[in-house]
């Protein structure tokens, strides 16, 4: 019997299972691991690492900073990890570090808890008290904290529209605190993750799934947000793809319509190697958002 979008189970769990749907998902981490090496041993004499934002183990962060330029301190690009909330590390990620920063860009990849040891409502809350922290610690990280865009793959897909549509002034912060964000392979609708193999320590039920599934938070129009840009691989799932489609035509009815970038021969693993390549449409589109050209 169909369960969600006319899949039943099986099918709905082999929509999300990236590893079996790319046989050399290992070739990826290994790159990923070389390239972040690397990219530490460029920025030794100044990268910061595991910064605290907040008290618990994986509230960190770390900064890869850029030189300030004629007209002032650089921007700032966070990036928010995937693993569909409870794999990877910020660490991971450091590989894409070195494009961004010779653009002039601050590079800050964030941690957060991850799951079974919390919930999604918990995670939400982490990134965005992360993006506080950064905006009123600007001595730390040297970045204008009046220029800091958000960006997140795969749940960072998730947690990156989440941060940008968040009510900022409730917490006694400018309400454009995040000035752009950059959702790679989200996952915006949650339902289907409470329906597959996924739901298995995350416990969702109606109320996680509304309040946390960008598609439905995002802002009426008389609540303008800042500019969203989104990419897909175009060799990921058709629930992948579905995914992006859906959130782009629901945000369209309020919002200015997301700038949708095209990410050919991408798988959801390659897609993110695209997002540090500045040969490719998806590293431009990023750069020139946070560098506002």
């Amino acid at each position: 019997m169909p369960l969600y979008h006319g899949y039943d189970r099986a099918g709905l769990d082999g929509q999300y299972n990236n590893r079996l749907l790319v046989p050399d998902h290992a070739t990826h981490f290994a790159r990923w691991k070389a390239g972040s090496v690397a990219a530490n041993a460029r920025f030794k004499d100044i990268a910061k690492h595991d910064v605290a934002y907040g008290a618990g183990k994986l509230e960190n962060l770390d900064i890869y900073p850029a030189q300030p330029s004629r007209s002032g301190n650089p921007p700032i690009l966070v990036f928010i990890h995937g693993g569909y909330w409870r794999l990877l590390d910020k660490s991971d990620f450091a590989f894409i570090a070195p494009p961004y920063v010779d653009a002039g860009i601050t590079f800050i990849p964030i941690n957060y808890t991850l799951i079974p040891a919390v919930t999604i409502d918990q995670i939400v809350a982490q990134v965005r008290a992360a993006i506080a922290w950064l905006y009123r610690n600007p001595e730390v990280h040297g970045g204008d904290p009046n220029r800091l865009y958000v960006s997140g793959h795969s749940a960072g897909g998730q947690l990156a529209p989440m941060a940008l549509v968040y009510d900022w002034a409730a917490r006694c912060l400018p309400a454009a605190l995040v000035k752009g964000a950059v959702a790679i392979s989200g996952l915006h609708d949650l339902e289907a993750m409470r329906r597959c193999y996924l739901n298995e320590g995350m416990n969702l039920d109606d109320g996680m799934v509304q309040r946390n599934s960008p598609i439905h938070q995002i802002p009426p129009a008389d609540r303008p947000m800042a500019p969203l840009l989104l990419s897909v691989g175009a060799l990921e799932s058709p629930e992948f793809q579905r995914q992006q489609a859906d959130y782009a035509a629901a945000w369209a009815k309020t919002q200015a319509p997301a700038a949708i970038v095209p990410a050919p021969g991408a798988n959801h693993f390659s897609v993110i190697e695209q997002f540090a390549d500045p040969s490719t449409a998806l590293f431009r589109a990023t750069r020139d958002l946070v560098l506002g050209r």
